[in-house]
């Protein structure tokens, strides 16, 4: 008897367009007799319902008699149906405490929850993501914001022509525009404004590749940390990179201690944040890292309320929060927001946030689904992955305890939930289960 896979239609919201599974991939995926498809229908998606009909997949809306439902985005608690195999983003690993009523549903329906963020290999290096696109449209967004702010502070740059990530047709014309703006860049320079554009990249993983990989389009000259305190290294040309390690941002609170990276995520709390002694020297930063509040910020609200103000002009004007944890390792980023909207004004001495590039505080870019501003790329790169563990999942009998579930090593590890309990890597979610029923 042959497995029922189903592809959920992505609904979150007007710009969620993206599909985990692409059509040219399903069709070599249906070569396996052991496997079905049905998909729902769509009117935003990327990929059309014809296109989905082209590869021989059916388009149902009713996805009741699929063994896995397969998805992007968190699934709404009244579509969960009982004794169901889910994929997908669940936003609820860290104990989130807006997901925990849907992580409650999935236990008591008895479900078995797989989640794409725990996807890993044996040195837990992530194998699923849509990362790099963040990084792709968060870097574009977050020029936009810039050549904005800069026009309003009466400095006009070639930077100005970009447009929105979501605006262009594909990664490729926004990459062609890039270098032809980069080109008015090698030639007239950055415009009116005096000194190079210093962009900053706090962090080193796939979304700050994907920031680089777009930097990476304009005359941008890479510096190193130290080399950003020295002026001459600084002014190297008129648009420069710094990209800061964990060694960079943070110190052990113990003079005799020396940095470690295994035993600062083991135990941040011997740990101290020095960030912020690099603000004062940058013009752009990217936030790249994953946080959580146990680990130091990179910029506070005291911080903000020291260097803004009517009167005062610091050098750092636009903060593109590509990780978006709301008042997390930017303490300044108070929401989300959308691609039409991006970013927003933190006002330092009211606390309070006016949307827009108008106003005394730093300007706060917090697109919180930025790969979606990106959809058909963002897609087909991450079906390219997914595609290869699906034969896994239809070859295994999920009826089976935990342990006896016969998963690839990568994909075992990312089973938060099954037959109506918390795995035992999970079981820490607990505790914040208990907090949600309050």
């Amino acid at each position: 008897m042959g497995v029922t896979i189903g592809i959920r239609r992505e609904d979150k919201n007007e710009w969620e367009r993206r599909v985990p599974l692409v059509p040219v991939d399903l069709q070599e995926l249906r070569r396996d007799p052991n496997l079905g498809f049905k998909i729902q229908p769509s009117a935003i998606r990327v990929f059309t319902d014809e296109e989905y009909r082209q590869a021989g997949i059916r388009v149902d809306e009713n996805l009741d008699e699929a063994d896995i439902v397969i998805a992007v985005k968190e699934i709404p608690i009244d579509l969960i149906r009982d004794k169901k195999v889910y994929l997908f983003f669940s936003h609820t690993i860290k104990g989130q405490a807006k997901n925990m009523p849907l992580l409650q549903r999935l236990l008591d329906s008895g479900s078995t929850l797989i989640d794409y963020e725990r996807i890993a290999d044996e040195q837990n290096r992530r194998l699923i993501f849509f990362s790099i696109h963040a990084g792709y449209a968060g870097m574009i967004e977050s020029l936009v914001c810039l050549a904005r702010r800069m026009q309003y502070l009466g400095v006009k740059t070639p930077l100005l022509e970009l447009k929105h990530a979501y605006e262009y047709g594909t990664l490729i014309e926004a990459k062609n525009h890039l270098v032809q703006i980069g080109d008015v860049i090698r030639a007239e320079g950055i415009g009116g404004h005096p000194d190079p554009v210093v962009i900053g990249l706090a962090g080193y993983g796939n979304v700050s590749r994907g920031c680089q990989e777009i930097l990476g389009c304009l005359p941008v000259t890479e510096i190193s940390p130290a080399e950003l305190m020295d002026p001459a290294a600084a002014a190297a040309g008129p648009l420069v990179k710094v990209v800061f390690k964990e060694a960079d941002m943070v110190e052990p609170r113990s003079s005799d201690a020396q940095f470690v990276l295994q035993d600062y995520y083991q135990r941040p709390e011997n740990y101290r944040g020095v960030f912020e002694k690099y603000l004062p020297h940058l013009d752009l930063l990217m936030n790249t890292i994953y946080w959580e509040a146990r680990y130091p910020r990179l910029v506070t609200k005291k911080w903000a309320q020291t260097h803004y103000g009517p009167g005062k002009r610091p050098r750092l004007q636009v903060i593109g929060d590509i990780s978006c944890d709301i008042e997390g390792s930017v303490e300044l980023t108070l929401k989300a927001t959308m691609p039409d909207q991006p970013c927003f004004v933190f006002d330092p001495q009211t606390g309070k946030v006016n949307d827009g590039i108008k106003g005394d505080g730093p300007v706060i870019m917090a697109v919180d689904n930025l790969p979606c501003e990106l959809p058909r790329e963002s897609s087909e790169h991450f079906s390219t992955v997914l595609r290869d563990m699906v034969p896994a999942l239809g070859q295994t009998d999920f009826r089976s305890d935990f342990e006896g579930l016969h998963l690839p090593p990568h994909l075992k590890k990312a089973v938060i939930t099954h037959r109506g309990e918390l795995t035992p890597n999970y079981r820490y979610l607990k505790e914040a289960l208990g907090k949600a029923r309050g």
